[in-house]
């Protein structure tokens, strides 16, 4: 299988990290998934032409040079990033969206200010209620619309992070440089690239990326009536074996990651045979808050033929991945066992 990424659209760009690179707990930067609305900036921005604003419900509007910026109290965290669609192609029933199968996902280490650090230098309203993002990505289309995104205002003071580094490098271009949002362990949609402006507002931000798009709803229903894309749902995905792999039989090894956004993994299982008998799997690496933990299943295979594997995660509340995705019309949240099952060949 290729190690390059796979490109879905090059306007905007829309590409998935292969499968074999998502066995790594630090998705490389050159691999990690490109997920856009507009067109990335052909170029860097200077850093002393550029500028944060924040403005809106607060007593101290700030602008903030690239510089101020490391003023503030550093923080480096992990984070698993996922696109809200990941896995659309996987779902029984088609869906709209870009085909995205397990490679809209990725792991790195950020590093940033808290952007409730920042917030609380501007002292908020009483008002206070949502944040909204807003970047220098040009729109695409006729319709000319800004890719602008808001979140609650606990999250943003909680657990939010305006990062300026990606795996120890100054953030890509395509990652957002100099500075992006990230509403740690919510999906890609709320974690807006290329930031330039943030604004504290008494409602959430109304526009086409918040109430048309990024909403769970069926054929037929307003989208403005579903409910709003927020943290990444408790999935496990395997990454060893490929699907359609042949095996000889004895040892095999099955390799993968499960994460749960703002949840705590606890326990992964894996079933060599369609779900007929789960077992234990064992953890890899660190485990920290927001990222994704690895684990591994050494498999006795004695039985030629076809096998399907699957995996499950289950979070520190006892709640399990579903056996199967909640369908819905743009295919938002696949975390289903039965669509994230593989089947290889044993020789």
């Amino acid at each position: 299988m290729s190690e390059s990424k796979r490109v879905m659209t090059e306007k905007p760009l829309n590409a998935e990290t292969p499968t074999p690179r998502l066995r790594s707990w630090i998705t490389a930067n050159d691999v990690f998934f490109d997920r856009n609305q507009g067109q990335i900036p052909d170029q860097k921005m200077p850093l002393d032409q550029w500028e944060l604003r924040i403005d809106g419900e607060v007593k101290k509007p700030l602008s903030l040079t690239f510089e101020q910026l490391g003023d503030f109290p550093k923080a480096i965290v992990a984070n698993t990033l996922e696109c809200s669609g990941n896995g659309r192609s996987l779902l029984a029933k088609k869906s709209s969206g870009n085909p995205w199968t397990i490679g809209g996902v990725g792991n790195a280490i950020w590093g940033g200010v808290g952007l409730g650090t920042l917030l609380a230098e501007t002292g908020l309203t009483e008002r206070a209620a949502h944040v909204s993002f807003e970047g220098m990505d040009t729109p695409l289309g006729k319709a000319n619309i800004k890719f602008v995104r808001s979140i609650p205002i606990d999250k943003a003071m909680a657990s939010t992070l305006l990062a300026f580094e990606m795996n120890g490098e100054s953030l890509p271009l395509k990652h957002g440089y100099p500075l992006r949002a990230l509403a740690l362990g919510w999906t890609g949609a709320n974690c807006v690239k290329w930031l330039r402006r943030i604004t504290v507002m008494d409602k959430p931000y109304e526009g086409f990326f918040m109430d048309k798009v990024y909403r769970v709803f069926q054929k037929g229903q307003d989208p403005a009536s579903g409910e709003i894309v927020t943290g990444i749902k408790l999935k496990s995905i395997i990454t060893q074996p490929l699907p359609g792999e042949q095996r000889q039989a004895g040892r095999v090894v099955v390799l993968g990651a499960a994460y749960g956004g703002e949840e705590h993994v606890e326990k992964v299982e894996v079933s060599p045979d369609n779900g007929v008998t789960w077992h234990a799997a064992e953890f890899l690496g660190p485990d920290e808050p927001f990222a994704w933990r690895h684990w591994q299943f050494v498999w006795q295979a004695t039985r030629t033929g076809s096998h399907t594997l699957l995996s499950r995660a289950t979070d520190s509340r006892g709640r399990r991945q579903p056996e199967s995705a909640e369908w819905n019309l743009l295919g938002y949240g696949n975390n289903g066992i039965k669509e994230h099952g593989i089947t290889i060949d044993i020789l």
